[in-house]
């Protein structure tokens, strides 16, 4: 701030940073700046104090400072000139009032100067204490300019609204629904990961469904069920502590046909594809009715992760107010360390067997053997177990 301001430049906190502060919540990570000052005067500004300046977006105004291994995103105030629903041509300008009034909502059209002092031009602050999720003047042209409004909307409701959302908004985000169609998976996954990532999603999605921007942005229609399921499944991992988007992404398909819509609509990463199709698709259940050594051989084939994605499923699916075996079998996780099976596949090489396929097979059910005596034999006994299984495979 000193240096962009070295030149007598007005400069101040914006948008999301300001809005959280004013919330009180710690860990405020992605700090935005405005300033009436044009964007390579900005990098000059920058690299006269001895701070690296990256022009992310000059044509938008936008320059990256590097401060302490931290990353500040710096934009110059504007105005739109052209919007197509995804991208806008703009001007700069030194009016704070017209930087304000292009912004998207007023809880995020906020600005803060160094000292403290708060700058509200559209009532913000009011609206975020009443939970309030307003778009800047009108609804329907704010959504023309950028049509990921509507998920912003309901991310931002889902986080931060209270009561009935705004009539006005609501009704401009049904009526525009289908034009979702338009941005890419990209853009809306991130959104939407955000949106379900709210301590408690479910007025959001209800609201979004009962308007027809769920079915838009999933590309089908999640079932009363499905809805319900998520619910359930907030539930229980508010019990836990273990909330996770991927995994109420999971739950509102309810089979592997929009398991794959989902993936091939949101261009889900390979990571995120892998734990979606995981919690459905293997032949081991996580239930409360096994054994401890069961839940410890389920762990050790599935990992912990997918343990505790399929058991809150589960859980989900049956009732949220099922709590102490549920409880009981994810508490096995958290003091659990993976066993290390004792041979390896250089131990069957050095037993004479040549490279090749037998290596794998042999070691795979040694592995098996290994994991149904409860991982309890140690090198000599595994040993002893691979050449009987080699000896077998001789005959």
């Amino acid at each position: 701030m000193k240096a962009l301001t070295s030149g007598g430049a007005e400069v101040r906190f914006v948008g999301g940073c300001v809005r959280d502060a004013l919330l009180g919540r710690q860990g405020i990570d992605n700090i935005d700046i405005a300033t009436s000052t044009a964007p390579n005067q900005v990098i000059t500004l920058l690299e006269d104090a001895g701070l690296k300046a990256i022009p992310t977006g000059l044509q938008h105004g936008t320059v990256t400072a590097v401060a302490a291994n931290e990353t500040f995103e710096i934009t110059t105030l504007r105005r739109d000139i052209n919007t197509d629903g995804r991208h806008a041509t703009v001007a700069f300008t030194t009016d704070w009032s017209t930087d304000a009034n292009r912004r998207d909502f007023t809880i995020n059209a906020m600005y803060c100067d160094l000292d403290g002092t708060l700058y509200d031009p559209l009532g913000g602050a009011d609206d975020l204490r009443s939970g309030k999720i307003r778009f800047v003047g009108n609804a329907n042209r704010r959504i023309e300019e950028d049509v990921l409004r509507i998920l912003r909307f309901f991310r931002f409701y889902a986080h931060f609204g209270k009561n009935r959302p705004d009539a006005e908004a609501l009704a401009a985000c049904g009526a525009a629904a289908e034009k979702l169609d338009t941005l890419s998976g990209h853009r809306i996954r991130v959104e939407l990961l955000k949106w379900l990532d709210a301590p408690d999603p479910i007025q959001a999605l209800k609201y979004a469904d009962d308007c027809g921007v769920l079915a838009s942005t999933l590309k089908f229609s999640p079932n009363e069920t499905a809805i319900v399921r998520v619910q359930n499944l907030v539930s229980v991992e508010t019990k836990t502590g273990c909330a996770d988007p991927i995994r109420r992404l999971a739950a509102l398909a309810s089979d592997s046909k929009q398991r794959t819509a989902l993936t091939n609509h949101l261009k889900l990463s390979s990571e995120g594809q892998r734990r979606l199709e995981g919690m459905f698709t293997s032949s081991v259940k996580v239930t409360p009715a096994l054994s401890d050594a069961e839940a410890y051989r389920a762990l050790y084939r599935l990992g912990p992760e997918r343990f505790v994605d399929m058991a809150l499923m589960a859980w989900a699916q049956v009732s949220s107010e099922d709590n102490g075996d549920w409880q009981k079998l994810l508490d096995l996780v958290d003091n659990w360390q993976r066993p290390q099976l004792p041979v390896s596949g250089k131990d069957i090489l050095a037993l004479g067997v040549p490279a090749g396929p037998l290596i794998g097979k042999a070691l795979n059910e040694a592995e098996e053997w290994w994991i149904a005596g409860n991982f309890e034999a140690g090198r000599k006994k595994t040993l002893a177990q691979v050449r009987t299984i080699l000896a077998d495979h001789k005959q």
